[in-house]
């Protein structure tokens, strides 16, 4: 069995740059589905999510390169091949294809999603979305089949607030005709990361990240370049390390207006952090206060 020792008592000290954002990537790769020519995504996060999502992407007949972080998605030759077992059970996000395959081919058939246990996590909303866009969906041997002759827009609140339901309710209504508004939707970083792809590929939607999205629908998307959002979480992480346990720590390649309720709270236990535009900096380090 492996094991990870640390000795603590040291003050940390360098530069530390922040990957891209682990739930904007397991969403932005199943989008290209939808474009008629090539997508290329930058800064990728080196992570298994994206090498099982690529190879979905080939399943169904993409074309994916990958060149360093970044990510070369040909989905001219994609069909609605069905992906009922194997890879979709490694994770949690493969759920992405129903929404990105119903909007492009009118169905998909997509095997129930896996990845870690972290409790009761239903796709009754995303179903939900499917359905009122038109689509008639049902469960077959442990697999969710998706059909429909035309996407129509429409109303649709979401019973609870969910960054799944909201992006994959996205993804198929974009082609979707007419307007759909999804209203109580989440309002995640990572929502407007993947409406600002869809809209670099010609989708019309208003309202990403506030709790009332609009979208009318377009009949055709093309390819484009993206460059993903720096990971919120990650950069939480290590802002919290630095704080506790920093002298002088560098943080490069985040977007701190993600990180402003937790850098409010370290600024009332007495963190003091500098900021610029895409980093921040943690000067010597502080007693916190009680609280």
């Amino acid at each position: 069995m492996q094991k990870l020792l640390i000795e603590g008592g040291h003050l940390l000290n360098g530069k530390v740059r922040i990957s891209g954002a682990k739930n904007s990537a397991v969403a932005l790769l199943p989008a290209s589905i939808l474009a008629d020519s090539k997508v290329i995504i930058e800064g990728l996060p080196d992570i298994s999510d994206v090498e099982t999502l690529s190879g979905l992407l080939e399943e169904i007949g993409g074309k994916v390169e990958r060149r360093g972080q970044t990510v070369h998605i040909d989905p001219l030759e994609m069909t609605a091949m069905p992906l009922p077992n194997g890879r979709v059970k490694k994770l949690r996000a493969s759920y992405y294809f129903m929404g990105a395959m119903l909007g492009r081919f009118k169905e998909a058939v997509i095997g129930l999603p896996g990845g870690c246990y972290l409790g009761p996590r239903p796709i009754d909303q995303h179903i939900k979305g499917f359905k009122a866009l038109g689509a008639t969906v049902t469960n077959e041997q442990g697999a969710i089949y998706l059909r429909a002759n035309e996407l129509k827009g429409a109303r649709i609140y979401l019973d609870v607030v969910s960054v799944g339901a909201t992006i994959n309710i996205m993804l198929a209504a974009v082609k979707a005709k007419g307007r759909t508004i999804i209203e109580n939707a989440a309002r995640e970083p990572e929502i407007i990361d993947v409406a600002t792809l869809l809209t670099s590929m010609g989708a019309r939607i208003k309202g990403a990240g506030t709790d009332v999205i609009r979208i009318e629908g377009v009949e055709e998307l093309i390819g484009c370049m993206h460059t993903i959002i720096p990971d919120r979480i990650e950069a939480g992480t290590y802002t919290i390390m630095a704080a506790a346990q920093g002298e002088k720590v560098l943080i490069d390649n985040v977007i701190p207006q993600h990180l402003e309720p937790l850098l409010a709270k370290l600024r009332e236990m007495g963190d003091t952090n500098r900021r610029g535009r895409r980093t921040i900096i943690n000067p010597p380090w502080r007693q916190f206060k009680k609280c």
